[in-house]
């Protein structure tokens, strides 16, 4: 088991290191004055200068990713002319249209959007992972068709549409629930809940369809497998057979899925967050892109990078406790 953890480690570490060299080429080495659009379109001559300076993009190309590089893992000083300025690790930037480090920009956003993403997962994974195991134990049966038709509803719906509708009936004509307005966890945790339910609802309807779909395949492929046909000759019983093996085999799929999704919800539930005014990482995101704030979004990218990556580890190591077969490949 360390080997393989080890091994999974070393692999995360690779990978982040390659997304961090392609988003410096992406947004660095890309053609246009980096230091005209990094400061804004109201920089003067002058301060485009001190930018430049500041990010050295008059040093080779492998130099200014090693001080990139340097930032993220033990701080970087920036001049800003009478001044030196510490960026402490990680330091992903300065954000020169509000003058704030995008480390802090992003550490005030980041619980905001980690609340939203653990809501919604434990949400659909409920929704879909139940409904695809349903889906499978009433096969060929009109329940069994009736739940296909829904995931397939669900999964071409786009996701402000359904947001937009519940907001309608809850809210407004059923009043079960007022309009939602993000209260911090730490100010009240019932109105913290209550005000996020109807974004996670949101985001879970979306993606449970995907699981629903997933796990019902997933779950009569093992059904149909010869061990499951000796459990039914020796008369186990069809519950058993659901919950304790068939489920259990579809699990694989669904981990590798989720570690995906909730991945790249940090920083990909724009649509939502901006439905719902939900003041997280994917709104900061929209207001650095209309602002062209370069260092923001670059930090962005890169966290949800990481989001990806750690997911994607954990679900290696999920892997390795449901089935000791992966410790070994």
């Amino acid at each position: 088991m360390t080997g393989f953890l080890l091994r999974r480690l070393t692999g995360a570490v690779i990978t982040l290191l390659a997304i961090s060299v392609i988003i410096y080429v992406v947004f660095y080495v890309a053609p246009g004055n980096v230091a005209q659009i990094t400061c804004g379109p109201r920089c003067s001559p002058v301060q485009v200068q001190q930018v430049s300076d500041q990010l050295r993009l008059g040093d080779p190309l492998y130099v200014q990713y090693w001080h990139f590089l340097q930032g993220i893992f033990v701080g970087r000083d920036y001049s800003t002319g009478t001044s030196v300025m510490h960026c402490d690790a990680p330091c992903l930037g300065l954000s020169y249209r509000n003058d704030q480090q995008v480390t802090q920009l992003i550490w005030t956003k980041l619980p905001v959007t980690a609340s939203l993403a653990l809501g919604a997962m434990v949400m659909w994974l409920i929704l879909g992972v139940g409904t695809g195991v349903l889906s499978a134990w009433r096969r060929g049966r009109l329940s069994e068709r009736l739940l296909t038709g829904v995931t397939l509803a669900g999964t071409a719906t786009p996701v402000f549409v359904i947001g937009l509708v519940l907001m309608i009936v809850v809210c407004g004509t059923l009043a079960w629930l007022p309009y939602p307005t993000y209260v911090p966890f730490s100010d009240d945790p019932t109105q913290w809940a209550w005000n996020l339910l109807l974004p996670w609802l949101s985001l879970a309807l979306i993606e449970s369809a995907k699981y629903a779909r997933l796990t019902r395949a997933s779950m009569l492929e093992t059904l149909a497998e010869d061990h499951v046909r000796t459990f039914r000759a020796y008369g186990v019983s069809e519950r058993k057979i659901i919950g304790r093996h068939a489920l259990r085999g579809a699990l694989a799929p669904v981990i590798a899925l989720n570690a995906n999704d909730f991945g790249s919800m940090f920083g990909g539930a724009v649509l939502t967050e901006s439905l719902f005014n939900i003041p997280g990482l994917g709104q900061a995101l929209v207001t650095a892109v209309k602002d062209v704030d370069l260092p923001v979004v670059v930090g962005m990218v890169l966290v949800t990078g990481f989001f990806v990556v750690l997911a994607n580890a954990v679900a290696d190591v999920l892997y390795a406790v449901a089935d000791r077969r992966v410790v070994l490949s």
